[in-house]
């Protein structure tokens, strides 16, 4: 008989009494166990899906669900949301740090399975680092751990020696050599996993720091650089320890990355970081307090650049030591939105000013300025010149670039319309047009171009911005958005690529009237700081883009407040009155001050904003007559006398100058804020939720101005203030803050 294509077949009813005539009952019933064993096992699948909260109701991003047993895994979304496919009967595990592991059986009516995750006290005291980068004591692990000690590791050899020592010293590893080279870098396998990649590799967590496999798609060569360069390039002698985990614990720890398990090392400075080594960021020397007697004002410009809120995230998640240069806490706080007024005058922004006694400075006041820009309706938007300035060198080679620039676009693109135009301009050894001005929606074509591109080569930056502008310069619309769009991790290494020559380059064509946005992906070789000048210098702003979530924020929901501007060259200017404050300190801001000079100056470049955006900066002001140990002795002034009133009760003075986005003539507003004596639980929660965030970045920077570095400080401002969260980035930051 013909079984494979017999079985194959559907079987009527009207075909049952002829097949009993030539089949005998053996036969006849061993064919139905089969269909029916058949029927019942496609019967079994199941697709799950839910959403995940925490204790108070809020989406929990990052969730592991996976099927127990298996490593059919995924995770949850910004959205707490997941869709798993599973099979009738089995189990699914959802682990999130700092909450308690929760197991929920599938039977034949589920469909959705969605809960509050209940937080877990025992297991948040355990964990010294959270996130990916999770450190306990062994004790709480509920499961084997093998380990092995520096003295075992050696402190002389190679690579290779390492690996064959911890073979020795390990149960279940199994370890060889890539190829037959010295010092050649190691293929690590841990007995007993599965691999749902098609290979092996382990996860590395090397000081709670998580290194993933290779690339997919990479070449065999090339995975072995990976490996060498960024995980096994250990020196024996820095080693402390090492161990290995597996199974289904290990998932749950570190999600199904973990799935061929893991090996934990940790060095003698507890601080090995490769792939971050090669990220630069500029050196910020903290703002001190100002005596007003000898300086009464103080000068700067608006900052709208969000980047460096995302970039700390990306580390904290990733288990990273935050380095003191990246943490800029005008970009913190200026991350979130607040309830600001909008503006009811001709002015293009509203202005807000509170005031409170400061919470982390028994000494101090507490001074918030806000501004909101005009809602401009899209509707109303002017038409877009928009040219997509896309770096395709060999650095952008990576998932989390190039791969996650193609979607990340893709979400911009959805927001074009047909009076707006797109180009693409791309660079690596050189610079090319790949798409010739295209309307917008037209979005297949120009999805089409984005997606056709792939990365290779060296990096001409400052070829790609020549032929950018000069493409945005031939399409101008006058009265319209003429935007540069760069995307790139800023390693410019061919041409003008030095800090000071993109300077020159990009100020130069500011000129020209085009607007500037800079978009940073990927890590490892991040520069942050000439992303930095590019979005200063050219009358623009700079995003960090780590996750699809965080593309929908700035390219989705956020669009027209990056893209559309409504005021340009926005400086603030700050006078204090001497009869009531003694010193004054602009918190963050460093890379924004101007001389005091520059604000009546229209020449001198500033900030922008754009529809709907929220500015904030916070001064701590010390009153007269307190004795602090900030606040410097001076001597009294011989020529200046105080012609104030001592029933002035004006604490301030603050100042505004702006431009119209195609203006060269500046105007000015004026606001005063009067003294108080408030304490901070009556401020408002905008005011709070801001200081929360202040307070983190201090505590990030070790700043010497604070007077508390326990987290439950800052946690507490924050859950205050939180408010209404309706997109959950508020509960998101409470999260990060647990997890550090």
């Amino acid at each position: 008989m013909p079984h494979c294509s017999f079985f194959k077949m559907s079987v009527p009813a009207s075909f049952i009494p002829s097949l009993l005539i030539h089949t005998d009952m053996r036969t006849l019933l061993f064919f139905l166990a089969f269909v029916l064993s058949h029927s019942l096992l496609q019967a079994q699948k199941a697709e799950v899906s839910g959403t995940i909260t925490d204790e108070t109701k809020m989406p929990l991003p990052g969730v592991n669900v996976i099927v127990k047993g298996t490593s059919n895994g995924t995770r949850t979304d910004f959205d707490g949301n997941y869709s798993i496919v599973a099979e009738v009967g089995q189990t699914l595990v959802f682990s999130y740090i700092s909450y308690k592991t929760a197991e929920k059986k599938i039977d034949s009516k589920t469909k959705e399975i969605s809960f509050q995750m209940e937080p877990d006290p025992a297991l948040l005291e355990e964990v010294v680092v959270t996130g990916f980068a999770i450190k306990k004591e062994k004790r709480a692990l509920g499961y084997a751990v093998s380990s092995v000690q520096a003295e075992s590791i050696g402190r002389n050899g190679t690579r290779r020696t390492k690996s064959k020592k911890m073979q020795g010293k390990a149960a279940g590893i199994q370890i060889s050599a890539q190829n037959g080279n010295s010092g050649a870098g190691s293929k690590v396998v841990i007995r007993g996993t599965n691999s749902i990649t098609g290979h092996n590799d382990v996860l590395y967590v090397i000081d709670g720091v998580p290194y993933v496999g290779p690339e997919t798609g990479m070449e065999k060569t090339e995975k072995d650089s990976y490996w060498m360069e960024n995980t096994l390039n250990i020196k024996p002698g820095n080693i402390k320890d090492v161990s290995i985990l597996k199974g289904e614990e290990a998932t749950g720890l570190y999600g199904s990355k973990a799935i061929n398990g893991v090996i934990l090392i940790t060095t003698q400075n507890g601080n090995h970081n490769p792939v971050s080594d090669n990220e630069s960021y500029k050196y910020i020397p903290e703002n001190t307090f100002k005596n007003v007697s000898t300086s009464p004002l103080s000068t700067f410009s608006i900052d709208v650049d969000k980047a460096g809120y995302s970039n700390i995230r990306r580390m904290i998640n990733n288990g990273q030591k935050v380095p003191q240069e990246a943490v800029k806490i005008e970009e913190m706080i200026n991350y979130f939105s607040y309830d600001y007024p909008n503006p009811e005058d001709e002015h293009p922004f509203s202005i807000h000013t509170e005031m409170a006694n400061s919470p982390w400075n028994k000494d101090a006041k507490l001074v918030k300025i806000g501004l909101k820009g005009k809602d401009l309706p899209k509707g109303d938007a002017p038409p877009s010149n928009l040219v997509f300035l896309i770096d395709v060198s060999g650095s952008m080679n990576s998932s989390n670039k190039l791969g996650l620039l193609k979607p990340a676009f893709g979400v911009l693109v959805d927001q074009l319309r047909e009076k707006d135009k797109v180009s693409i301009v791309v660079y690596a050894g050189a610079a090319g047009m790949v798409l010739e001005p295209t309307h917008g929606d037209d979005k297949e074509t120009i999805m089409k171009a984005i997606r056709s591109l792939s990365a290779g080569g060296s990096t001409a930056g400052g070829e790609g911005i020549e032929l950018a502008y000069k493409t945005a310069e031939k399409n101008f619309i006058k009265g319209g958005n003429n935007r540069v769009i760069l995307a790139t991790d800023g390693d410019f290494n061919v041409g003008a690529s030095s800090d000071m020559a993109m300077e020159e380059l990009i100020e130069e064509k500011r000129k020209s009237g085009v607007f500037l946005t800079v978009l940073g992906f990927g890590m490892g070789n991040y520069k942050d700081s000439k992303m930095e000048t590019l979005a200063d210098k050219g009358n623009g702003n700079h995003a960090y883009i780590d996750t699809m979530q965080e593309a929908r924020k700035v390219l989705g929901a956020e669009f027209f407040g990056t893209m559309y501007t409504i005021a340009k060259d926005v400086k603030i200017q700050v006078e204090f009155n001497p009869t009531l404050v003694q010193a004054h300190r602009l918190i963050g801001y460093e890379n924004r001050l101007l001389e005091d000079s520059d604000f009546n100056d229209d020449t001198k470049d500033a900030g922008e904003i754009g529809s709907g955006h929220t500015v904030t900066a916070l001064y701590e002001v010390i009153p007269v007559g307190v004795e602090s140990v900030y606040v410097g002795k001076v001597d009294a002034l011989k020529y200046r006398k105080f012609s104030l009133k001592d029933d002035n009760k004006e604490l301030l003075t603050v100042k505004f100058r702006y431009k119209e986005p195609d203006g060269n003539k500046s105007k000015l507003i004026v606001k005063t804020l009067n003294d108080s004596d408030v304490g901070f639980e009556k401020a408002s929660q905008d005011f709070k939720f801001s200081a929360a965030v202040a307070l983190f970045g201090l505590q990030l920077r070790k700043s010497i101005f604070i007077d508390t570095f326990n987290r439950e400080d800052v946690i507490d401002l924050a859950v205050a203030g939180k408010g209404n969260d309706e997109d959950g980035y508020k509960a998101e930051f409470i999260r990060l803050v647990k997890s550090y």
